[in-house]
């Protein structure tokens, strides 16, 4: 089969010939369609990533059609279109990932080839309202999304929530599931394009957050915040917190920022905030999302496709940030 590997810190990804991956018990092989890349792609590239090993083929969203299984209790899956969540061991804790967790792409050879091997209990059957390319770009960023603002921060019809950093895909499927549990949704991005492309989905308004006092004109439009979405940290996180409403909640998922100043200790507590971190998601999480995705018809933004022999190519556009929604690779060219 044809894969795009990494072989080395800051190398090109490499369009080339390997071998298929061997099935384990109650695994199964899935022609891959269509993939879809994310920044965790992009930070093992460049070395920074725990547990890095070469070389690797990355990519951790797929969708595609099983041909093969190693179980034959299961060969009702054969010739099924399927999406594979890339949550791998998250063990018995539904609240908190095991110690021997990982995600799909690394250390185990991912989604950026022709065929990859995961077990059968990690599979949905595609959506029927999407295509595979779609269909690629919901699993990484649809688990993370959906836990991070319908189960830690809890959405619910009614609220008003802010969802940061606009056009990235967790961000945007936060903004989805939202609008389509009935809240009222807030956006910022550090783009106006992104901004007006995120209020014609339907969010209420967004704000730009390289703009001097944008927090205070985001509290203006909203009346401030039930729930927030954040991926960024760093020193904007305290103004998250003087937007929330007393009893809010903050959810993050992410800190491209870096560390974030809360500011004031006492907003929090007098507040009665609540803080709450969010990792991918459980089993049942990928489960309900697929429901709720099936449900409400929602379909994941793509910013662009490339062959999958361009997947460097693709590798690059994502790290310029550019791009709204997602990036996917079509694994049959």
């Amino acid at each position: 089969m044809k894969a795009a590997i990494l072989k080395g810190i800051n190398e090109a990804l490499v369009f080339e010939e390997t071998t298929a991956p061997e099935l384990l018990e109650n695994e199964v092989l899935v022609d891959v369609k269509a993939s879809a890349l994310n920044h965790r792609d992009v930070w093992i590239q460049k070395g920074q990533y725990a547990g890095l090993k070469f070389p690797i083929i990355l990519g951790s969203d797929g969708c595609g059609t099983v041909s093969v299984v190693q179980n034959t209790n299961h060969t009702n899956w054969i010739g099924k279109e399927v999406i594979m969540n890339p949550s791998l061991n998250w063990g018995s804790n539904p609240r908190v990932q095991a110690k021997d967790y990982v995600i799909l792409g690394l250390p185990k050879n991912g989604t950026f080839a022709g065929q990859v091997a995961i077990s059968e209990r990690l599979l949905a059957e595609k959506p029927a309202h999407l295509s595979a390319e779609q269909a690629a770009a919901l699993p990484l960023a649809g688990l993370t999304g959906f836990r991070a603002t319908m189960k830690r921060a809890a959405v619910k019809a009614g609220e008003t929530v802010l969802v940061t950093g606009i056009g990235g895909g967790v961000a945007l499927l936060s903004m989805q599931f939202a609008i389509a549990a009935g809240a009222q949704v807030f956006v910022s991005s550090g783009s106006d394009e992104k901004l007006e492309k995120a209020i014609a989905m339907g969010a209420k308004g967004g704000v730009n957050y390289k703009s001097e006092n944008w927090h205070k004109e985001l509290q203006s439009l909203s009346g401030g915040f039930d729930a927030t979405v954040d991926s960024a940290c760093g020193e904007q996180f305290s103004k998250l917190i003087d937007m929330a409403k007393p009893g809010g909640r903050i959810a993050f998922y992410g800190a491209t920022l870096g560390p974030f100043n809360s500011g004031v200790p006492a907003k929090i507590f007098w507040k009665q905030l609540d803080i709450l971190g969010s990792t991918m998601g459980n089993d049942d999480e990928f489960k309900e999302m697929v429901s709720f995705v099936n449900q409400h018809k929602i379909t994941p933004v793509v910013d662009s496709v490339f062959p999958l022999s361009q997947a460097e190519k693709a590798m690059r556009h994502m790290d310029e940030g550019k791009q709204f929604g997602k990036i996917v690779l079509d694994n049959q060219k």
